[in-house]
């Protein structure tokens, strides 16, 4: 389990070598990603526009196998057996277990509802408010930092015990001040710090993958 992981991280460093003074932050995000995956907690995401895509893309590695497989367990099978004789086996046979996680931008009604209706900046930080608890996880990505709606949701999660993690460009903007771990890429352009973004999320997603499920 442990050289999966570190197979990871090796992969990121050979690849993207200017990546080299976010190690520590990277390492501490996995840190805190496993901490809420081991306790069965949640972990939440949200971005706008291109990082909107960056957290759904998230949510799709970690809630189904990404490069392991992660067959339902003996329990699991038998449960699903007892319950459908005849179509247990199929059901077993395609699920997989999942890491919880959720993509807060994925909630069209009630973001298009909550915008119209109360504030659009605080649409993020609403379903924090209403999905959050303690031991659960954000991980907010903007490539600038200062996305109000990001920084509304993190500042939301931090008042009531919730994890907050920020994906950012060099400065880190405000959720460098607010985050318990922020992940500056070392770029400013957007598409640029976007470019950084994919490989830190795809390493993390495989590496929290490799440490729950590597047998």
């Amino acid at each position: 389990m442990k050289d999966r992981v570190q197979k990871e991280w090796d992969i990121l460093w050979t690849n993207y070598p200017q990546l080299a003074d976010c190690k520590e932050d990277i390492r501490k995000t996995f840190a805190l990603m496993s901490d809420c995956c081991r306790q069965g907690g949640l972990i939440m995401t949200c971005g706008n526009g291109g990082s909107a895509s960056d957290a759904e893309h998230i949510v799709g590695e970690l809630m189904k196998g990404f490069k392991l497989k992660r067959p339902a367990t003996k329990e699991q099978r038998e449960s699903l057996m007892s319950a459908y004789p005849d179509e247990g086996a199929y059901l077993a046979d395609h699920l997989q277990r999942a890491i919880r996680a959720v993509s807060l931008v994925s909630q069209t009604a009630l973001s298009s509802a909550f915008a119209n209706d109360v504030a659009a900046d605080m649409v993020f930080a609403q379903q924090v408010f209403g999905y959050g608890k303690p031991g659960d996880l954000l991980i907010g990505i903007s490539t600038s930092g200062n996305s109000r709606n990001i920084v509304n949701a993190c500042k939301t999660a931090k008042a009531f015990g919730i994890g907050t993690i920020g994906i950012t460009g060099e400065s880190g903007g405000m959720l460098r001040e607010i985050c318990d771990v922020t992940i500056r890429v070392p770029a400013c352009d957007t598409h640029r710090v976007q470019e950084y973004h994919l490989p830190i999320y795809h390493a993390l997603c495989a590496a929290v993958e490799a440490e729950m499920f590597a047998e």
